[in-house]
């Protein structure tokens, strides 16, 4: 890695107002914790656009060892994020349902920095898997966040791009996937897996098939 100019974010000044991403034509800074962040190092030029638009004075340049901004990976960034906004909606806590306690549950939905996913311990099930286990709720939700996905029907390249982001925004503390003991459910234990591994994250990981008379497979 060179030294090349960056921009940093003084987190003291720094008071979430979100202007800056709005600013920023690469997509590369994102609100985490009430903070403006660098999602990733490629995605900044260097350029300070956003540097004008923070009315607190919490960004300016800083010139360090980095990784040298990509052109290509901010373009799929950039089509990744215009997805991604333009296919989710409001993602919220559900206290009144003592299993679901989140919305929404389906993975193109939900948004890669939603409230409920902080800290969260993650369940990832095949869509099959609630109408095959009667007891889906009182077995697998208990304290765990649902994502439901289907790998053979939904766009694979979309969702390991996704679940990427939201295991290095989230903390998220585990993850558990749920799948049909069918050939194309496998793909989705492979997508969590592959997800875990480019997020570069330390994420506990486990999973557990459902046959098709609805017992669970040893």
């Amino acid at each position: 890695m060179d030294k090349r100019p960056l921009i940093y974010i003084n987190e003291e000044k720094c008071d979430g107002c979100g202007l800056c991403v709005n600013s920023c034509a690469e997509g590369a800074l994102i609100i985490i914790d009430g903070k403006a962040k660098l999602m990733d190092e490629i995605y900044c030029d260097g350029l300070g656009a956003c540097i004008g638009s923070c009315p607190k004075g919490a960004i300016s340049h800083i010139e360090r060892e980095a990784k040298p901004f990509d052109e290509v990976a901010t373009k799929k960034h950039l089509e990744f994020l215009k997805d991604t906004q333009s296919s989710s909606c409001e993602c919220l806590p559900i206290v009144e349902n003592k299993k679901l306690s989140n919305w929404p549950i389906q993975l193109r939905l939900v948004s890669v920095n939603a409230q409920f996913l902080k800290d969260s311990d993650l369940l990832i099930a095949a869509d099959c898997t609630a109408f095959c286990f009667n007891e889906f709720h009182k077995k697998f939700l208990d304290k765990r966040k649902l994502l439901i996905a289907c790998p053979k029907l939904d766009d694979a390249k979309f969702y390991l791009q996704k679940l990427d982001q939201i295991f290095r925004l989230n903390k998220i503390k585990s993850v558990k996937v749920l799948r049909m003991t069918v050939p194309c459910c496998g793909g989705l234990s492979g997508l969590v897996r592959e997800a875990i591994k480019k997020s570069r994250e330390s994420i506990p990981l486990e999973e557990e098939i459902i046959d098709l008379d609805g017992s669970i497979k040893k």
